[in-house]
C-alpha cells in the first residue's frame, strides 16, 4: 500500500474530522444529493434573476451568464458558486455530522497561510511582469475604462473569492478529506478529486482543439493544490493560489471571448484562435508551477 510521505504529516489533522464518518456510501450519497441540490438551486437562481429583468433584456442576459462578457454577467456567474458552498456545507452537516468550517482546516493556521501564500504569488507575478521580455506583440487591448474597473474592483475580488473558495472547498476540502479518511494512498485522495476537477474544465465548445490541454492544465493544477493542502493542513494556500490565478485571468488579462466582463485588458487573441492559445499554454503551465514552488518556499513545506 502506498503511504503518504512524511511531508504530509499536517494532512492527518486536516483529515481527522472526516474520520468520524468515513463510509464511502456517505460520500457517494453526498455527491449525488449535492449535485442535484446544486442544479436545482442554480435553476432557481437563474429563474429569479431573469424574472426581475425586463423581457427585452432577459434573453441577452441569459446568454451573458455563459460568456461573462459584461460586468453584470460576470457577477451573476461568479456569485452563483456561492450556491456550491451552501450545498457542500449542508451535505457535511447532514451526512457527516460536522461543521462546514472543518473543511478549511485549523482556522489560525488557515489565516496565516492565506496571507503568506497571497504575498508569495502576487510578488511572483509582479516579478514576471517587471522582468523581460516585456509585453506582447500585438499589444493587449483595453476592456473596461479604468475608473469603472477600479470602482468594481472590491466586488470583483469578492466574487472571485466566492468562486475559487467553492471549488477548493468541494475538491480539496470535502472530496480530499473524505477519501483520505478512507484511503491512505495519495493516488486516491489526490488524483481522484483532481481528475474530477479536470473533467469539469472540459469545454470543447469554448476551447476547441485545445480542450484536452485545458483539462490537463486543470488536472495538474488540482494535484498541486492537493499537495499544498496536504503539506500545510489547511485549504488556505490552495485558495490563495487559485484566487490570484483567477484574479489575473479575469481582472487583468482576460480572453476577449471568454469571461472578459470584469477585465481591464484583454489578450490580443481569443479562445477561437487555437494556434495562439496553444503557444500561450506553456507559459501558463510555467506560471502555475512557479506559483506552487513560490508558496512552498514561503511556507517552507
Amino acid at each position: 500500500m502506498i503511504r503518504p510521505p512524511a511531508a504530509y504529516a499536517a494532512h492527518q489533522d486536516f483529515v481527522a474530522p472526516a474520520r468520524a464518518q468515513p463510509a464511502l456510501w456517505r460520500l457517494v450519497v453526498g455527491l449525488l444529493l449535492g449535485g442535484v441540490g446544486y442544479v436545482v438551486l442554480s435553476q432557481l437562481y437563474v429563474t429569479l434573476l431573469l424574472s426581475i429583468l425586463p423581457p427585452e433584456t432577459a434573453l441577452s442576459f441569459a446568454e451573458d451568464l455563459q460568456a461573462g462578457s459584461t460586468p453584470a454577467g460576470m457577477f451573476a456567474l461568479l456569485f452563483s458558486f456561492g450556491l456550491m458552498l451552501v450545498v457542500v456545507g449542508c451535505v457535511v452537516v447532514v451526512l457527516h455530522h460536522r461543521s462546514p468550517l472543518t473543511l478549511l482546516g485549523p482556522m489560525g493556521d488557515f489565516a496565516v497561510q492565506v496571507r503568506l501564500a497571497v504575498v508569495a504569488v502576487v510578488l511572483l507575478n509582479v516579478a514576471l511582469w517587471v522582468l523581460p521580455p516585456w509585453g506582447m506583440e500585438p499589444p493587449m487591448q483595453p476592456q473596461l475604462p479604468l475608473g469603472q474597473w477600479v470602482t468594481l474592483l472590491p466586488l470583483s475580488l469578492l466574487a472571485i473569492l466566492v468562486q475559487v473558495s467553492a471549488e477548493e472547498v468541494l475538491f480539496r476540502g470535502y472530496l480530499q478529506q473524505q477519501l483520505a479518511a478512507r484511503f491512505a494512498s495519495p493516488l486516491v485522495w489526490m488524483v481522484v478529486p483532481s481528475a474530477l476537477f479536470a473533467l469539469g474544465h472540459y469545454s470543447p465548445e469554448t476551447s476547441g482543439d485545445n480542450a484536452i490541454w485545458f483539462v490537463l492544465w486543470a488536472g495538474i493544477f488540482g494535484i498541486l493544490m492537493a499537495d499544498l493542502t496536504a503539506r500545510t493542513g489547511t485549504l488556505g494556500p490552495a485558495i490563495a493560489v487559485h484566487f490570484v490565478n483567477n484574479a489575473i485571468a479575469m481582472l487583468f488579462t482576460a480572453m476577449p471571448d471568454n469571461l472578459s466582463g470584469l477585465a481591464l485588458y484583454v489578450l490580443p487573441f481569443g479562445m477561437s484562435d487555437a494556434t495562439a492559445v496553444a503557444q500561450w499554454l506553456p507559459v501558463d503551465f510555467a506560471i502555475m508551477l512557479t506559483s506552487w514552488l513560490a508558496v512552498r518556499l514561503a511556507l517552507r513545506r
